[in-house]
């Protein structure tokens, strides 16, 4: 069964637009999830550590046959695959991929927490995900 899922996309390490573009690409290629919508690239300043560069925010809008332990383990193989490292908590990175909302499903596991818990404080996160959902009819906040 397809499901409906939210994914929000974050860079600030190297070339910041190829990291988006890439990570992106990487989904679309992911058998078991067809992209559906890409927000536009919004500059935002950092949140939590703030001492390092500016990022680059996207949310992506798609269709899984994945569950949600299964996408999360595609995102987690993505950001790995691009170099993301995990020296601290808020680090640079050069790609972050986070599960924002999937279909109706609410679920608060060890790994993984739906929806995102801190979506609604994020400005980098509302933006673009209003941008997709306005275009599909639907709206938050």
């Amino acid at each position: 069964m397809m499901t409906e899922a939210y994914i929000a996309l974050g860079s600030n390490l190297g070339d910041r637009n190829d990291y988006l573009n890439k990570a992106i690409g990487l989904l679309a290629e992911t058998d078991g999830i067809t992209l559906r919508a890409t927000s536009s690239y919004h500059e935002t300043e950092p949140v939590g550590y703030l001492d390092q560069g500016m990022f680059l925010n996207a949310v992506v809008l798609l269709d899984t046959t994945l569950s949600p332990h299964e996408l999360l383990a595609r995102c987690q193989q993505i950001e790995q695959r691009l170099g993301r490292e995990r020296p601290f908590q808020n680090a640079p990175r050069t790609i972050d991929l986070d599960i924002l909302l999937y279909g109706t499903l609410e679920m608060n596991g060890a790994e993984l927490i739906i929806p995102h818990p801190r979506m609604m404080e994020r400005s980098f996160v509302l933006l673009p995900l209003n941008e997709i959902m306005v275009t599909h009819s639907l709206y938050l906040v």
